[in-house]
């Protein structure tokens, strides 16, 4: 407690900490201004209704901030961009020039991948902007539009995710965290109250300890997540003595921290992406003429709404995702460069591909424990829906998992703000 008091007190103090903290609470504020504005034409009983016994458009609200819940000009939130950044990232393996852009020309590469990434979100907002609207024209939650109409409609929905997209880029460059996620984070959080508003309302006597056992489940994730996001397998590393005139230089042995989960939240939110399309997709190809685009709807519509389908997908995802993004944010090769050039050495282990074998050896070991510990955890909360038939559990177990990771990130971002000032 006197420790916590003691960081209040430093980031009270600290002015340029204090101006971040306030930038991301504004930030986040106009955020959801926006998150209540809402589309013409909107049947507010009938969205409700519709959101309600929708899973998937459950957890498109939260990647929308809960934008989606009053169809407002950011219904689409950070999912476009999120999904081009992947598209981007896969890309890596296939295209070498940018591998190289991304991995060897510094901040420089770095930021034209990252304006690569805001181009592609354009096109993929409006898809997914047409696909959404008329998913919701289907349901008669939204008035049939003219044609003008809905390219008005479908420019401010693009314009909508763009601004968010720009927001979260803000927060990270002027604020404290990742842009991104701290828009998700926002979006769970505000989230929350109506959620418990539904438990509260449906609550049940009879069925008080599937309640008991659902609050145990999430502190055992809460648990999880914060040993798995705070474990590190420490590799010895030492310099080598260098001796310059009459002084002695290096000699000193230290340890390099790997981290069991070193993509975070993120294998989460890619998942969930690329889960989004097949049901947006196919209820575009039911709504097309034609016996063949209608097969195609129905066989991906079955995909999404079959539970044990879905949940195996999930888990292959967010497994295959670890490995991936992990792959792409740590090179070994890189890392063994860098050390051989600073005069480091594994004790044991030859500098050059001997240190690279090793990193990446160790590296396999424990990203493995990290994926299947990060698939567990995501899909248990569907699992225990399909169980007990409380359809908040299955939003909600996604919701708490990136609300730690983040709540996680932000602490050691405000902690290294607090040493960088004592220092």
């Amino acid at each position: 407690m006197q420790n916590f008091l003691h960081k209040t007190k430093i980031v009270l103090l600290d002015k340029n900490l204090r101006n971040k903290i306030l930038f991301v609470l504004l930030a986040l504020i106009i955020f959801r201004i926006f998150a209540a504005i809402p589309i013409p034409g909107v049947d507010s009983l009938k969205l409700e209704q519709y959101l309600s016994n929708n899973q998937f458009l459950g957890i498109l609200n939260i990647f929308s901030g809960g934008g989606l819940s009053s169809l407002s000009i950011v219904m689409l939130g950070v999912g476009p961009y999120i999904t081009a950044s992947i598209i981007l990232q896969l890309l890596t393996i296939m295209i070498p020039k940018l591998k190289a852009l991304y991995h060897e020309e510094g901040d420089a590469g770095r930021k034209k991948f990252i304006q690569y990434s805001r181009i592609l979100t354009v096109p993929l907002a409006a898809i997914q902007g047409f696909a959404l609207i008329s998913l919701l024209q289907q349901q008669d939650i939204i008035a049939q539009f003219s044609l003008f109409n809905l390219l008005t409609n479908l420019l401010v929905v693009v314009g909508g995710s763009i601004l968010i997209m720009w927001l979260g880029e803000l927060i990270s460059e002027y604020g404290i965290g990742n842009g991104v996620s701290m828009i998700i984070f926002a979006g769970i959080v505000a989230y929350i109250p109506s959620q418990l508003g539904q438990l509260i309302y449906t609550f049940d006597v009879s069925q008080l300890t599937l309640y008991i056992g659902a609050l145990m489940t999430a502190l055992l994730i809460i648990i999880g997540v914060v040993i798995v996001s705070e474990g590190e397998r420490p590799i010895p590393i030492t310099y080598a003595r260098r001796v310059r005139g009459s002084k002695v230089y290096g000699g000193v042995s230290t340890y390099l921290p790997l981290r069991i989960n070193q993509a975070g939240v993120m294998p989460i939110i890619f998942a969930l992406s690329l889960l989004l399309f097949p049901q947006m997709i196919a209820n575009f190809f039911i709504a097309m003429e034609g016996a063949v685009f209608q097969k195609i709807g129905s066989i991906l519509n079955t995909f999404s709404q079959t539970t044990w389908l879905y949940t195996t997908f999930y888990f292959i995802l967010v497994f295959l995702f670890t490995y991936f993004y992990t792959a792409v944010t740590f090179d070994p090769k890189s890392l063994a460069t860098n050390l051989q050039k600073s005069g480091a050495f594994i004790p044991g282990i030859r500098p050059g591909p001997s240190t690279v074998s090793y990193i990446d050896k160790i590296l396999n070991r424990i990203t493995l424990m990290g994926a299947l510990f990060l698939g567990l955890i995501a899909v248990l909360p569907l699992i225990m829906k399909t169980i007990t038939g409380i359809t908040a559990l299955a939003i909600g177990g996604t919701a708490l998992l990136i609300v730690v990771s983040v709540v996680l990130d932000l602490m050691k971002k405000v902690d290294a703000q607090i040493s960088m000032r004592e220092y």
